[in-house]
């Protein structure tokens, strides 16, 4: 049943984003998407932001335009801001390329890091089996497996921490480059395919597992632990279970106050908030919102949380804005099912999102933690 949930998770993600949005998001309100390649707009989508609530003003203005700023991947996934004194730039993991890319303030695309989920030559027999979320009537349309990295952050030294999936590990690049493995197994089992994570103001490292790094789950040897769940890794090198009560895991994020932990359901469309205690564990675990009877193509798979407290996640149709109780506050219409997002740019009130085969953004009011 997990198992099945977990291909229901990416399955979704296969309808073709060509499909008119419902629901919240609808014709009338489908995106206006900006290419930063001509500066121009393009026709084929009017109004991006969606506002249900008078609080929404305060946090986007609702003709702010949508722009596609690089397309042409295979499945990204784990967009991360970057601070550099030389130039600051946005990382972000191709999943079916096995590799970081780096796009840098003048929109420069290069590859950051290469092998950064499965490290060895026979990637045919590793990764959950995917396409491009195009039809399959379109010329264009491609099958891959997802073998590289998953989700990304920085630890407070501001070292990559990344969620490798396929490496079924949680590692950190060193200053100088190196790899160090903070986290593979729990209770001597190796992971399935770590998804995201988040770090504390401890130090300790949530992140989601799944079965994302095997083709077949199901009766496969290499399957160990047989359950998705969510873990805590603590500065001592101890992985801890937290949360086993959401079958297909997901997105993570933590309150500005630290005091919650936000988890998302995938392709089950909810979060569920927790109390974090002083080990790291978690309690009194609440469902915070359930997006499972809205229209639109896309799972709650990656989110963060801003300076107030507002939940950004994505969600059926594009992006959910929620306020901190879990009133739907807006949304943002994007024309692909959404992987992930981060703030970014200089005021850190940008918000970049990933799609399978393209980066987008859009300039906010709200700022990152």
């Amino acid at each position: 049943m997990m198992i099945n949930r977990l291909n229901m998770t990416k399955s979704i993600l296969i309808v073709s984003f060509a499909l008119s949005f419902t629901g919240l998001f609808s014709q009338e309100q489908s995106p206006k998407i900006k290419s930063a390649e001509t500066g121009k707009f393009l026709e084929h989508f009017n109004q991006a932001v969606v506002k249900k609530d008078s609080s929404l003003n305060s946090l986007i203005n609702d003709d702010e335009p949508l722009e596609m700023v690089a397309s042409g991947f295979g499945f990204t996934e784990g967009v991360t801001w970057i601070d550099a004194s030389a130039g600051s730039y946005l990382l972000f993991s191709d999943m079916a390329a096995n590799v970081i890319y780096k796009r840098d303030k003048n929109g420069v695309v290069s590859t950051y890091m290469k092998n950064t989920g499965y490290p060895f030559q026979d990637l045919w027999r590793v990764g959950m089996r995917f396409n491009n979320s195009k039809p399959k009537e379109d010329p264009a349309y491609e099958e891959f497996n997802l073998i590289g990295s998953d989700g990304m952050t920085l630890d407070k030294q501001g070292r990559l921490l990344i969620a490798t999936w396929t490496g079924r590990s949680i590692e950190r690049i060193e200053k100088d480059g190196k790899k160090t493995i903070l986290a593979d197994r729990y209770q001597g089992k190796r992971l399935g395919g770590p998804n995201d994570l988040v770090i504390d103001k401890k130090g300790g490292i949530y992140f989601s597992d799944t079965f994302g790094s095997m083709i077949n789950p199901d009766n496969n040897p290499d399957n160990e632990l047989k359950e998705q769940g969510i873990y805590y890794l603590k500065e001592n090198g101890e992985v801890i279970r937290v949360i086993d009560d959401i079958p297909s895991t997901n997105g993570v994020a933590i309150s500005p106050d630290g005091k919650y932990l936000y988890a998302n359901g995938s392709s089950d469309l909810f979060i569920r908030r927790y109390e974090i205690q002083s080990d790291g564990t978690v309690k009194n675990g609440k469902l915070l919102i359930d997006l499972s009877k809205e229209k639109g193509l896309g799972i709650t798979d990656g989110m963060k949380v801003d300076r107030k407290g507002n939940i950004w996640t994505t969600g059926p149709g594009g992006i959910w804005i929620l306020s901190p109780e879990g009133k739907v506050l807006g949304s943002i219409a994007v024309p692909e099912p959404c992987t992930n997002l981060v703030f970014g740019d200089d005021d850190k009130g940008t918000l970049y999102i990933s799609t399978p085969g393209s980066i987008f953004r859009i300039k906010t009011k709200a700022r990152a933690l």
